[in-house]
């Protein structure tokens, strides 16, 4: 129990320390927050996709726990594009960013110390990375790029080249290359796996604190018309998917205890701040994600709580 409050804890100081830098250096603000887009896409972020994936034994992982992530991922962001499709007849070009936003959870910064602390084992959430970045994020971002041709961007590449270039991206590339180094068990000299390592580990702090300085200025539900879609959005990644993924572990798979714990731990983590990156990264409208990637942060450690009383 310390730890996930111990987690949360260091994930909303990083967050407020962004918020106040927003705050307290308005002239400031947009230049940090137009190098650090970039930045974390194409360097940082990499860098810890690796650095997690080339560290860990994928044989002992890649069995029951990647394709549960995967599935309940697939159920919650599919279900609430239909759901949010028929109940507020949300234009397409605003559902791929919206459904990322209740299926992709926070698996490299929270998860890792709550699945050290709540069940003693990184490989629940070492699979859900898996599940995330070798599938889930190349196929939301070839949707984020179908959809950014559609609404008028500047991309007028055959449908094939960007599809391609959107799977091509470097997080996607680094965690190929991390899980190789993984699986052939190879290891870079030390002279170049420290400033990799440092890299990837100023990437969580990096986004939280982009997170924190775009949260100043908007106000939680302003938008009036998409009240709706947050909401939905929001019960749908700290209510449903945890439910998804219990039925799926306990029912389908057979797990309990720890084992059972851990899924539904990392199914509970709230939004990544990614989603919100790979919106930034395609011109997307980054209402929703922001919202749910806010609340979802707020109610996921009640949410964390309860099921750690209710299975352990």
């Amino acid at each position: 129990m310390q730890g996930v409050l111990q987690g949360f804890t260091v994930v909303m100081i990083l967050i407020a320390i962004g918020f106040s830098t927003a705050r307290f250096l308005p002239r400031h603000r947009d230049p940090i927050a137009k190098g650090l887009t970039p930045l974390i896409y194409y360097i940082t972020n990499p860098a810890l996709m690796f650095i997690l994936l080339s560290g860990t034994d994928l044989r002992a992982v890649i069995g029951v726990f990647t394709p549960i992530a995967l599935i309940t991922a697939v159920a919650t962001g599919g279900l609430y594009a239909l759901g949010t499709r028929l109940l507020f007849k949300t234009p397409l070009q605003r559902i791929p960013a919206a459904a990322m936003s209740t299926s992709y959870v926070n698996a490299g910064n929270i998860g890792v110390p709550l699945a050290l602390y709540a069940v003693g084992s990184t490989t629940p959430v070492v699979s859900v990375l898996l599940a995330q970045l070798l599938v889930i994020a190349p196929l939301y971002l070839c949707l984020f790029a179908l959809v950014s041709r559609g609404s008028g961007g500047r991309d007028t590449a055959p449908v094939g080249r960007t599809i391609l270039k959107s799977i091509a991206n470097p997080v996607t590339i680094a965690t190929f290359i991390g899980a190789l180094s993984s699986w052939f068990n190879l290891q870079l000299p030390e002279v170049l796996h420290s400033p990799v390592r440092m890299l990837g580990e100023s990437s969580i702090p990096l986004l939280l604190l982009a997170f924190g300085m775009s949260l100043y200025g908007q106000r939680p539900l302003a938008d009036k018309s998409l009240r709706g879609e947050v909401l939905l959005g929001t019960g749908f990644k700290v209510l449903f998917m945890p439910a998804v993924a219990w039925v799926l572990a306990h029912l389908v798979f057979g797990l309990h205890g720890p084992d059972l714990l851990g899924v539904v731990i990392m199914a509970a983590l709230p939004t990544a701040q990614n989603v919100l990156l790979f919106s930034q990264q395609f011109r997307l409208d980054q209402v929703v994600p922001r919202e749910v990637i806010l609340a979802s942060t707020l109610l996921t450690l009640p949410v964390v709580l309860l099921a750690t009383v209710l299975l352990t």
